[in-house]
Formats: structure tokens, C-alpha cells, sequence
């Protein structure tokens, strides 16, 4: 259990108005002028728009800062992108795919909207086709233009639009998909309707399937777009790390147990403690009771919150590489305190245990060492359990975390065109 917990954690981990953190980084204005601005108004409501360049055919696409906000209800200024075909749109209004995304990072810099020409097709790191510093661009956005659909994706919270970014904490970052298809349906400009799917990957499949779980928050009234219809959740690699966690240790030794396998665990190396430090940072701003020097050193919790704030994920993997080498496990606290609390906060943060509202569609790949298939098939057998409608699909040949967005492309076009067309579907829960 704690091996699982650990693996899923390093890889997508991590009602007063919150307050607005400035970076370092120098921002674009659209981005400065944002986060002087404050959180104020109705979820979903647009704050500031600015039209931009886009390589996608037939398509007009604009930045966008909208109204969100987290876990605790505190309102928080999401940034990202949002295109629509050009022309009148029909007289239902076009149907709405809001994108959550992969890992980008946590300063103000790391969103994706911020990338030259952010509509085009995705633009991973780790591929060999990939040419730029992150991963940002839209899956099928060339092809949900075609069929005449209204595409968003957000940024999240924290990543341009002031405020710290709670790194996979999946309530937080679905709230945020779930306010970005409320702006898409608000914008008189795009033509947007109420027809509205989800999809999103690794720290965006989180968001997808935290996003489907919360029904009260989708019903929610006096919002800039009420009532929207949510017809499927396309979840690539998604992490949940409260399915892996079904019963939290009642007293702290047994927490702190726990903890330390959890950490050692998520520490074999530079790349994997950078990701780790950044889901510490990332909670700790979704639960401000938490303390970084609770489970870092005091140069630790300086070290992570100076590169957390300034620095997208490779490259704040390569500061730690650069100034500490092999001995970066000494910013660890050697006993970690507080580790209930801790513990409770991953939990708090993730999915919750309630049915979606619509049918999820899962696709994975058996070489995914990133977010261990074990968690969506746990999180499958809980939600079908609660009498949902949850598919997972194995993707042919030997497919990794990375190359998941690319080859399961192709594969939910029609599952996506289906439901907005309100075909039935048949129930792929498994039958044992």
C-alpha cells in the first residue's frame, strides 16, 4: 500500500477571497495585469479576455482569466485559452470540451496558456516531436473545431493568475475545469451552449474524474453559466489518491510510519524528489494549517518555496540536480511531524467517494510507471460499486505515461460525439 501510494503521489500529488501571491518570474502583461486584480464575482464569470493568434483552422481563440476557486471554497483567478469555429453558431449553442492538463510546474510562468501559439495540437517534453521546455497544446483541438465544438482549457489556479498553485490537489484543479466550461458557456463570443464533456491527463485525468464527483458544485446556482449538462469525463492516466487510501491511520505514530515509507518511496532520485517537494508545496497551499518544515528541513522549506515559486517542473528538477547532487535527501526532515494532518490533507484533496454524474471513460497503458494502473482500477471497482458508468481501456501495445495523450487521440473522438449526440450506452462496469 504505501509502494502504490508513494508511485501515485510522485506523479500527479501533489469564504473569504484567497490572497494573491506575486512571483518572481516576469509575466506577459495579460498575466500581470491579472494578478493585480481580485477574486471577486461569480464562478465561471470572465475578468478579463484578449484575442489571440491561433494555427488551428477555422478557428478564433482567445486568452482568458475567469472566477474559480479551491477545496476550501475560498475564491481563487484561473487564466487559459479558449477557441471556437468562426461563424454563427447553431441555435442550441455549440457543445463545450474543457481540457485539464498534465504537470506543468507551480510558479505563475508554468500555465500553458502562456506558450507561443497555445491552442495547437499537443507538445509534450518528453517525445521526441516535442520542442519546447513543457508540455502545452490541445488534444483533437483541430478535430473538436471540426465537428463545430467550443474547446477551454484552464491553466488552474495559481499558474498566471495569481495565488500559490495546489499542485494536484484533484478538488482544487477540477473546480477549475468545472469554472473554465462556466466561462466557455458565458462568452457570447464562442457560441457556447451547455452541452459540456471534461477530458484532461495525469494531474488533468485527477481533475477530470475529482471534477465528475462533485455534483453540488456542478448544480450550483447564481454562477456566470448555470445549468450546464454534463454528458462524459474522458480520463487519460488518472491518478486518486484517496482509493488508495480507504482508512487513514488513527494515531500519529502509525501516520508518521506510513509517512516515512511514503517519502523514502518517492525519493530514488532528483527527478522524482522534485515532483514530491512540489505536491508537498502544493498541498500546503490547499491546507495553509500544514507546515512545509513539518516534513522538510528549514533550508528545505526555504529551497522548495524559492524554486516552487519560480520555476516550471524540469527545470526546477535540474536546481536541485545542480546545487545539491546526490546529497538532496538531506533537505528532508529526518522525523516528520504532523503527519495525520498530512495524511488527512492528501485525502481531502483528492477524489471524493461519491458516483459521477456522467459516464467516465479511462485509458491507460501497461508501461505507466508513473501513475501505477492499480489506482483507476480501484478507483473503476468504487465507483461501480456506487451504481456508475466507469470504462477503462487498455491501450494496445506497450504504451507509457507519456504516450498515452497521442495514441488514446484517436480512440474517444467518437465516445466524445456520441455523448453529445445523447446516444446510449451500454454499462462497461465489469460484471464480476
Amino acid at each position: 500500500m504505501i509502494k502504490l501510494f508513494s508511485i501515485l503521489v510522485v506523479s500527479a500529488l501533489f469564504i473569504a477571497p484567497i490572497s494573491v501571491v506575486h512571483a518572481n518570474p516576469p509575466m506577459p502583461a495579460f498575466y500581470a495585469d491579472v494578478m493585480k486584480m481580485k477574486p471577486e464575482g461569480k464562478l465561471g464569470q470572465v475578468i478579463k479576455q484578449e484575442k489571440i493568434d491561433t494555427s488551428i483552422k477555422g478557428a478564433q481563440a482567445w486568452r482568458i482569466a475567469y472566477i474559480s476557486s479551491d477545496v476550501a471554497g475560498r475564491r481563487t483567478i484561473s487564466t487559459g485559452v479558449i477557441m471556437a469555429p468562426v461563424g454563427p453558431a447553431p441555435k442550441e449553442g455549440r457543445p463545450i470540451l474543457a481540457w485539464a492538463h498534465g504537470t506543468t510546474g507551480s510558479a505563475q510562468n508554468c500555465g500553458p496558456s502562456q506558450i507561443i501559439d497555445p491552442t495547437r495540437a499537443l507538445n509534450q517534453y518528453f517525445l521526441m516531436d516535442g520542442n519546447s521546455w513543457t508540455d502545452f497544446g490541445i488534444p483533437n483541438g483541430q478535430e473538436f473545431i471540426n465537428q463545430g465544438y467550443v474547446v477551454v482549457a484552464t491553466d488552474y489556479q495559481g499558474l498566471g493568475g495569481g495565488g500559490k498553485h495546489q499542485y494536484a490537489v484533484a478538488q482544487t484543479n477540477g473546480r477549475d475545469a468545472i469554472n473554465s466550461a462556466r466561462a466557455a458557456s458565458s462568452m457570447k463570443e464562442v457560441g457556447a451552449g451547455k452541452k459540456t464533456v471534461i477530458y484532461g491527463w495525469s494531474q488533468g485525468g485527477g481533475a477530470t474524474i475529482a471534477a465528475a464527483s462533485l455534483p453540488e458544485y456542478q448544480s450550483q446556482k447564481g454562477t456566470a453559466a448555470d445549468d450546464l449538462q454534463y454528458l462524459g469525463f474522458v480520463a487519460l492516466a488518472p491518478d486518486d489518491v484517496a482509493v488508495m487510501l480507504p482508512n487513514i491511520p488513527k494515531d500519529e505514530a502509525a501516520a508518521k510510519k506510513l509517512m516515512n515509507g511514503f517519502t523514502q518511496a518517492n525519493v530514488p532520485n532528483i527527478f522524482l524528489f522534485a515532483h514530491y517537494v512540489m505536491g508537498l508545496w502544493g498541498t500546503q497551499a490547499a491546507f495553509p494549517d500544514l507546515k512545509l518544515t513539518d516534513m522538510l528541513t528549514t533550508e528545505g522549506a526555504n529551497v522548495v518555496e524559492k524554486l516552487a515559486m519560480n520555476k516550471c517542473v524540469h527545470v526546477l528538477a535540474d536546481s536541485f540536480n545542480y546545487a545539491y547532487g546526490d546529497n538532496y535527501k538531506s533537505l528532508l526532515k529526518p522525523e516528520p511531524s504532523n503527519t495525520l494532518a498530512w495524511l488527512k490533507a492528501f485525502v481531502d484533496g483528492s477524489v471524493k467517494p461519491v458516483k459521477p454524474v456522467a459516464p467516465v471513460i479511462i485509458y491507460w497503458g501497461t508501461k505507466d510507471t508513473a501513475v501505477p494502473p492499480i489506482m483507476h482500477e480501484l478507483y473503476q471497482k468504487q465507483m461501480c460499486a456506487k451504481g456508475a458508468n466507469v470504462a477503462r481501456i487498455q491501450l494496445p501495445g506497450e504504451q507509457t505515461h507519456f504516450a498515452t495523450p497521442g495514441v488514446s487521440a484517436p480512440m474517444y473522438l467518437e465516445w466524445v460525439k456520441d455523448r453529445i449526440a445523447g446516444k446510449p450506452l451500454a454499462n462497461a462496469c465489469p460484471k464480476s
